[in-house]
């Protein structure tokens, strides 16, 4: 999933690379958001949250920046699904465009189980691949200014 933000890429890359930005554009399937950390910045910020996907019975997820290079690429990795055993590998990489910066963002599951690899082909991917072109659409609006962004995550209590 691809999109064009008129912002510099140096803004883009900054809002990205808080995680506690994540659920302003990604809060119409990725809820329930806390951090893992009391820094939400850079390499090793982690959150946690619940995924609103259809007939998911384990629907937690989490994910913590392993790769941060400023200001082009972001690589965050996690697990979901069943005893976290569904390993994700996320990828926003951005590059400068004509009136701004592409954002180009790239999420590769790797499930463990013949029950996940079936989970995923009979519905998950796309409705994952949908979701996610929603949330580019949303980094966009939020970052041009025309949508008004959402409460930030906190750490969670205990």
């Amino acid at each position: 999933m691809s999109i064009v933000v008129s912002a510099p890429r140096e803004r883009v890359f900054d809002y990205l690379q808080d995680i506690a930005n994540h659920p302003e554009f990604t809060d119409h399937y990725l809820v329930e958001w806390h951090l893992t950390r009391i820094d939400s910045v850079g390499r090793g910020a982690g959150a946690r949250f619940r995924v609103k996907a259809p007939g998911a019975r384990f629907s937690w997820g989490d994910v913590t920046f392993a790769e941060v290079e400023r200001p082009h690429r972001i690589v965050e990795v996690g697990r979901t699904g069943k005893n976290n055993r569904i390993r994700t590998l996320g990828v926003y990489e951005l590059s400068p465009a004509a009136g701004g910066t592409r954002v180009q963002f790239t999420l590769e599951t790797m499930p463990a189980t013949l029950s996940d690899r079936l989970m995923e082909a009979l519905g998950a991917r796309g409705w994952t691949k949908r979701m996610n072109g929603r949330a580019m659409r949303r980094l966009r609006s939020i970052l041009e200014g025309g949508e008004v962004p959402g409460q930030r995550v906190t750490v969670a209590g205990g």
